[in-house]
């Protein structure tokens, strides 16, 4: 059984693609499967949380006549998946709508919402389904994905969403599609964790009104720590991705403890991380590559030195998501200094 849901965003979360302007679109759908690359570390987190019984949702803002090749990527790199939704970004370009190309609140919130319904209808109601929404820091998911918790959890009531939408400016059959579905959803706290790819280097600082929920990460790897922490990888999972990192992407023990020690300054850690892979390392049946064990354990050791510990996130004030719907209005978030688009 399906123990929790985990939705993932691709381009610049999974995939090292983007889609900034109408030619950086084209060279993305014109690429071959063999010529995609993913960000370092994401498929191997991505297949342990499949393997560690969630189901995974893919909701990307990639066009639909992409499909057949990302799900040919997902396959050649080990991927199972449940859903995969894309934009139909053909549409809105053959009607002009070249906002919509962009706009992220008016595609994704629907969908989440959407897709949040039928879980609770396919899953059942009688449980509380946790989430863990992975995203990254160039569109506007560390806000969508924060208004979607909080429409879930019933900390922003329908008449807030109105006034968010209209701000927004969405297309009417967004919002007749967002109201639909807010009047289906089971208003409970769901979603246990927001993580955010910072692919374009923001400094975590910015990320920091999102309060606790939402953890700006630099590597996947500081992504398992966290998922492990709130128990959604175990310990042995947690390991296979270390040895990956130090196998494959130059890691040594220092860098992994460094990038612990990052979380555990921001305030993003909890300490358990290194208890939980010693008691892993210690288990007779730990399916860990012989090589690595020696460097595992040194890993395990530069997570436990003493270094700077701030205390857990407080809980953030009240977002203002009318004001940030006006923000992020037609994707201007996606606007990079001295960039046209279109």
């Amino acid at each position: 059984m399906q123990r929790f849901i985990t939705r993932w965003d691709l381009d610049k979360t999974y995939l090292r693609s983007h889609f900034d302007t109408l030619s950086e679109l084209v060279n993305a759908a014109l690429e071959t499967v063999e010529q995609k690359r993913t960000v370092p570390g994401a498929t191997a987190v991505l297949r342990a949380l499949g393997a560690s019984g969630g189901k995974v949702h893919i909701l990307s803002g990639s066009p639909r006549q992409m499909r057949s090749k990302l799900e040919a990527k997902l396959g050649l790199d080990g991927v199972s998946f449940d859903e995969l939704t894309l934009k139909p970004n053909l549409s809105n370009l053959l009607r002009l709508r070249f906002s919509a190309l962009r706009d992220q609140l008016g595609y994704k919130l629907p969908e989440l919402l959407e897709a949040r319904v039928r879980d609770e209808r396919g899953m059942g109601r009688t449980r509380a389904l946790r989430e863990v929404l992975v995203g990254d820091d160039s569109e506007s998911d560390a806000f969508v994905y924060s208004l979607y918790a909080d429409l879930c959890a019933g900390n922003v009531g329908a008449a807030e969403l109105e006034r968010v939408l209209e701000a927004g400016e969405l297309p009417t059959r967004a919002i007749l599609r967002c109201r639909r579905a807010l009047s289906e959803l089971e208003r409970r706290a769901a979603i246990d964790c927001i993580l955010i790819h910072l692919d374009a280097q923001t400094p975590p600082s910015l990320f920091l009104r999102y309060g606790p929920r939402l953890v700006p990460f630099f590597n996947y790897l500081q992504a398992a720590f966290v998922l492990l922490e709130r128990g959604f990888l175990n310990g042995a999972a947690t390991l296979r991705i270390a040895s990956e990192f130090l196998a494959k992407y130059g890691f040594s023990p220092d860098t992994v403890g460094r990038s612990y020690a990052d979380l555990t300054r921001r305030g993003h850690a909890t300490h358990e991380a290194p208890r939980l892979l010693e008691q892993a390392l210690g288990a007779p049946d730990a399916a860990l590559p012989d090589a690595s064990r020696a460097e595992l354990e040194q890993v395990v050791h530069s997570m436990q030195l003493p270094g700077e510990i701030l205390a857990p996130l407080s809980r953030a004030p009240r977002l203002d998501y009318v004001e940030l719907a006006a923000l992020h209005r037609g994707g201007k978030n996606r606007r990079r200094p001295g960039q046209r688009f279109f």
